[in-house]
C-alpha cells in the first residue's frame, strides 16, 4: 500500500543556494515517493556523485541535451549519470514565486550503476 504524503506549502527541501553543486555528475529521479496535491511538488530527487548528497525536490532541464540523448525512460528512472549542475530557478504559480532547484543536464556520461539508482530513490 502506497502512503501519500499531502503538500500544502513549499516544504523544507529548500536549503540555501550553497547546498547546490558546482557542474558535476548527478543522477536523476523522478519518483522518491512522495505524492502531492499542489504544486510545486518536490516528488523528485538527483543524487550528486561528488558528495554523495540527494537534492530533494529537484527538476530536470534537459534542454541542452541533444535530442537524441534524451531517453525518457532512462532519463527520469535513475539509469544515467548526467553531467550537468544544480541550479535555482523562480518559478510562478499560481501568482506565487517560488526559488527551486533544477539539474541542468549538459551531457550523458554513462549508465547508472544499481548502487546509484537505489541511492537515487532513497526516501
Amino acid at each position: 500500500m502506497v502512503t501519500l504524503k499531502l503538500l500544502a506549502a513549499v516544504p523544507v527541501f529548500l536549503a540555501a543556494g550553497s547546498a547546490y553543486a558546482a557542474p558535476g555528475l548527478y543522477v536523476y529521479c523522478n519518483n522518491n515517493g512522495l505524492r502531492c496535491v499542489k504544486t510545486p511538488c518536490p516528488s523528485n530527487n538527483a543524487l550528486d556523485l561528488k558528495t554523495g548528497a540527494i537534492i530533494k525536490g529537484v527538476s530536470i532541464d534537459t534542454k541542452r541535451l541533444p535530442e537524441k540523448d534524451r531517453p525518457a525512460d532512462l532519463l527520469y528512472a535513475g539509469r544515467l549519470v548526467l553531467r550537468g549542475s544544480v541550479e535555482r530557478r523562480t518559478v510562478s504559480y499560481t501568482g506565487k514565486a517560488y526559488e527551486l532547484p533544477y539539474l541542468v543536464a549538459t551531457a550523458i556520461e554513462r549508465k547508472a550503476t544499481a548502487g546509484e539508482t537505489a541511492r537515487c530513490k532513497a526516501r
